[in-house]
């Protein structure tokens, strides 16, 4: 937002002719600021509390470059996901304390920190070659200030290494499951806890599993109860959408007296 237009509306405050609320309102629809090739949105974090993320793949080095430059003039938290190693030279070059997850192939530059007693949010894998999704999804939410716990490797095949850690995962308040081959994952753990479970289909396995696409529907079609499912390989949409439901969460618990 440019710098006149805030004053303007603040002088508007100021003699009465704005609320504060309404004031706000307007902050949350202010126009965007034009690059040309990219329109960023730097107000986003006002409407839905969380910024603007930049995904990288199919984007030029040098206009994710600038992009970063403008978004990091507000100094807000910058997600950038699908981030090659090249692409995280070029942002670091930009900002020096861009942190590069390799796994996860994110770049974040401020990441929130989670607030003391924050709703908890585990991340499973079936397997580890599930564990690059797994990390996409608790990077997401970790940079948004989310409160995360991992677990891998605790698939069906070998049910007792997941039943072992019985007492985390009743601990939890959001649970993301990530699973390739046949998805089954996400219901046996949904048969176990009374928290919401996000399923996270994975294009790991066989030829058969078409690329994601039997995980995918196994988990559409799961016989649990308090399941709901993500895109294949999109574990930044499961890691965003746990950190929104512990966000509420941290809302509406009130302290104790």
């Amino acid at each position: 937002m440019q710098p006149a237009k805030i004053k303007d509306l603040l002088a508007r405050v100021q003699r009465g002719e704005l609320s504060i609320e309404e004031a706000v309102g307007k902050l949350r629809i202010l126009p965007f600021e034009d690059l040309g090739y990219a329109k960023i949105d730097h107000h986003r974090s006002l409407r839905t509390g969380f910024p603007e993320v930049i995904y990288c793949e199919g984007k030029s080095l040098e206009h994710l470059a600038s992009i970063v430059k403008q978004m990091n003039h507000h100094q807000t938290t910058i997600l950038a996901t699908r981030a090659s190693a090249t692409v995280a030279d070029v942002l670091q070059s930009v900002e020096p304390s861009a942190q590069y997850h390799e796994s996860a192939r994110m770049v974040v530059i401020r990441a929130q920190s989670a607030a003391s007693g924050d709703p908890q949010i585990l991340v499973l894998s079936a397997g580890t070659a599930d564990i690059p999704v797994a990390e996409e999804a608790a990077v997401t939410a970790e940079s948004l200030g989310g409160a995360v716990e991992r677990m891998y490797d605790v698939g069906v095949a070998g049910i007792h290494r997941l039943l072992d850690h019985h007492d985390r995962l009743c601990q939890a308040d959001v649970i993301i499951v990530v699973a390739g081959m046949e998805g089954a994952l996400p219901s046996v753990v949904s048969g176990l806890v009374d928290v919401p479970v996000i399923a996270v289909p994975t294009s790991v396995g066989y030829g058969a599993s078409f690329e994601g696409l039997a995980a995918l529907l196994a988990m559409l079609n799961s016989c649990a109860a308090g399941v709901v499912v993500v895109n294949i390989d999109n574990g930044f949409g499961a890691g965003y959408f746990a950190r929104t439901l512990t966000r509420q969460l941290a809302k509406t618990v009130k302290p104790e007296t």
